[in-house]
């Protein structure tokens, strides 16, 4: 039986990406795995075709799907939500900055078992060196244990309860955004579930790896978001 449906969404960064690919792929749970591949380079589209049969995911290209240029997260959300929803499973979502170890996607189902009341439950992200980093810089413990938080759980690593993917469709998202996991955890708890972070799952996060152009936020914030306002991208 499924345990569940793993997506990871790809705009080029082959080679971040093959390594997400590749950690997904040694993990024991019985999942089915998607990459939705938005609009890369014919080239890195060539490395998927390749990857797929040498990891056996499947390869969903948005170009057969869409004209709309990517960003298309929303997209992508409804696709995997019907998925899930088909076969009454959670939903992960891994990006492709992040490398997840061989029991991450079996141990946040172990969580989901014990907590009844899970909209959402993350996996806490670390740099290369083992500390957290972004997006959970705000914990400052470094402590193995599961917390309920109201902070919003980013997707780098991020199962959706079955629960919440009845109750909130994500076709109602907004078509003016292209993030959306902020919204999304504030849904979670308006809707009255709980929203986890597990510290006892650690993932390496390569931020921003395919939107390079994002570090500018940390070398110079005030250009970033002048730059954002004026190109209306990165809208969360």
């Amino acid at each position: 039986m499924t345990e569940a449906i793993v997506i990871t969404p790809v705009k080029d960064s082959i080679n971040t990406t093959l390594k997400t690919i590749e950690a997904i792929s040694k993990n024991k749970a019985n999942f089915e795995y998607y990459v939705f591949n938005d609009f890369s380079s014919e080239e890195n589209t060539r490395e998927l075709e390749r990857a797929k049969d040498i990891f056996g995911f499947n390869l969903i290209n948005l170009s057969d799907i869409t004209k709309t240029p990517s960003p298309n997260y929303k997209l992508v959300l409804e696709i995997a939500q019907k998925k899930a929803l088909s076969l009454n499973c959670p939903l992960f979502i891994i990006e492709s900055d992040v490398l997840i170890k061989k029991d991450t996607i079996e141990g946040l189902l172990t969580i989901l078992k014990t907590k009844k009341d899970a909209g959402m439950i993350g996996a806490i992200t670390v740099d290369e060196t083992g500390k957290y980093n972004f997006p959970y810089t705000f914990e400052k413990v470094k402590r193995p244990e599961i917390v309920s938080t109201t902070h919003s759980l980013s997707f780098c690593c991020t199962l959706l309860s079955v629960d919440l993917l009845k109750q909130f469709n994500f076709e109602t998202l907004s078509e003016n955004k292209d993030w959306f996991d902020v919204y999304i955890s504030k849904q979670s708890r308006k809707l009255g579930f709980s929203n986890y972070l597990s510290k006892q799952h650690e993932v390496l996060h390569l931020p921003h790896s395919s939107r390079p152009w994002k570090h500018l936020k940390y070398k110079n914030p005030v250009l970033y978001y002048l730059k954002k306002l004026i190109t209306q991208r990165d809208r969360i």
